[in-house]
């Protein structure tokens, strides 16, 4: 199945639920529904027209791969990653993709190269036109595809699901207008992959990482119920409303 990001990881899943699970995943890393944000199981069954019980479902899983918190007589809540986790979860990137990079470069061909520099291409588009969502979209992309070149599936589809919480950290601690990575970064990594220099490569991929860090701001935030109507106006099963 495609991803949030476009790209085919077995990230996802193929159970009836999978409509309302990826349009949540979608909402969330793409920062339309923010960290602490309030997922009311009668409001979310409304809006995509299906039973509280098939709500619950959906939202149990995304609790299992840690984007919603699940809190007794509280409910469902777009989890808010602390400072630490936050850091912990680009810390834990910067060890995996950097380890990774001798693999892809000795794996690289030209046709990989012209793929990465499209994504930057449109990533750069995407932040001219302040398209936030296709800017984050993009940007985790760029990392995937680039693990990917290496041909080691467990680490790609281990860097997917870790941009899926990158983007959680970003939301709940970035700048107003901090989407993704910096375009420029990404461009300096691909000249550093067409000339195959290694250390140059993981000294650039872990300033990256550092860079992103140091830029988050970690304050408080407040959750709010979101428009679910609005957000998820497109996007509603076509099957009929589910018993029960």
């Amino acid at each position: 199945m495609t991803s949030w990001n476009g790209l085919n990881t077995a990230y996802f899943t193929e159970d009836k639920d999978d409509h309302i699970y990826n349009a949540l995943v979608k909402s969330i890393v793409e920062h339309q529904l923010l960290p602490g944000s309030k997922l009311p199981e009668e409001a979310l069954a409304e809006v995509f027209s299906v039973s509280r019980t098939g709500i619950r479902r959906v939202l149990q899983r995304l609790a299992a791969v840690q984007l919603v918190t699940l809190l007794p007589k509280r409910g469902a809540h777009v989890t808010t990653p602390d400072a630490e986790e936050s850091r912990d979860v680009f810390a834990t990137r910067k060890i995996l993709e950097c380890a990774n990079l001798p693999l892809v470069i000795a794996r690289c061909q030209s046709p990989h190269l012209v793929a990465l520099k499209k994504l930057v291409q449109e990533e750069k588009r995407a932040h001219d036109e302040r398209n936030g969502a296709a800017a984050i979209r993009l940007s985790a992309a760029f990392h995937v595809q680039l693990q990917a070149i290496s041909g080691n599936k467990v680490l790609t589809e281990s860097v997917s699901q870790l941009t899926l919480r990158s983007s959680l950290a970003i939301a709940a601690w970035g700048a107003p207008w901090q989407q993704g990575c910096r375009c420029h970064d990404h461009d300096d990594l691909i000249d550093l992959l067409k000339k195959r220099d290694v250390a140059g490569l993981t000294a650039g991929m872990a300033h990256h990482f550092d860079t992103i860090v140091a830029s988050l701001r970690f304050e408080q935030h407040n959750g709010q119920t979101p428009d679910f109507a609005q957000i998820f106006a497109a996007q509603k099963p076509v099957t009929g409303k589910e018993p029960g």
